[in-house]
């Protein structure tokens, strides 16, 4: 029974296993290609948080070709509903393909908590994808941080927050745009942060993790 129960979510897996294998992963490393540094800071198992910059729709697939295969289903993007859920085609890819964890945005009644679905993934053990910008700016140009992570991490104090800075995929597929761009890019990995029971400080602490490991991959006339 168990061995029939572990084939059956294989199977339910297995779209998202092709797409990444036979599309993401051949694009980011063969067309684009990626230079990680840290990599041994990733979780190995959740719950955990990471965190990152955004300049393009690469951003998500990065992040999660940087886990195993088998490891997909258990990582979980929080995207905008209003964008990733418009048409039939692209909810399915979000969701079947992607796996995200669509987010109503601008929602702060009680029965519409945006951190509802989140806290409900770190508690099933996942690894979930936050970009504290908001919406895709400028390539390689940090935008205030919003404070939405600093309450997710209040709620699962015990659940490390990775920073991740991401160089080069603003360039490779800029927003608005919808052809690649060959160049590489730069994945720099930070060391965890843990809720200390201040939101301002904890923001801080994000945005200075954030701006060094910009700084880390920094190239001079790179623009």
């Amino acid at each position: 029974m168990k061995q029939a129960l572990v084939f059956f979510q294989l199977v339910i897996r297995l779209p998202q296993i092709l797409f990444f294998l036979l599309i993401v992963k051949p694009v980011l490393l063969i067309v684009i290609g990626l230079h990680i540094r840290n990599r041994h800071n990733l979780p190995s198992e959740g719950p955990a948080i990471i965190v990152a910059n955004h300049n393009s729709h690469l951003d998500t697939m990065v992040l999660m070709s940087l886990f195993p295969l088998l490891r997909l289903h258990e990582i979980k993007p929080v995207a905008a509903a209003d964008y990733f859920l418009k048409n039939w085609f692209l909810k399915w890819v979000s969701t079947q393909l992607v796996g995200i964890l669509p987010i109503e945005r601008g929602i702060r009644d009680c029965k519409g908590n945006p951190l509802e679905l989140p806290s409900q993934a770190l508690e099933k053990g996942q690894v979930i994808i936050l970009y504290p910008e908001g919406s895709r700016g400028q390539p390689e140009q940090l935008s205030d941080f919003k404070k939405g992570v600093a309450h997710l991490a209040k709620r699962s104090p015990d659940v490390p927050v990775i920073p991740v800075f991401l160089h080069g995929l603003g360039k490779a597929l800029p927003k608005g745009e919808i052809l690649l761009v060959p160049f590489t890019c730069d994945v720099a990995i930070g060391d965890s942060l843990f809720w200390q029971g201040d939101k301002e400080r904890f923001m801080a602490d994000l945005q200075d993790a954030m701006t060094a490991l910009g700084e880390e991959v920094y190239q001079p006339g790179w623009d």
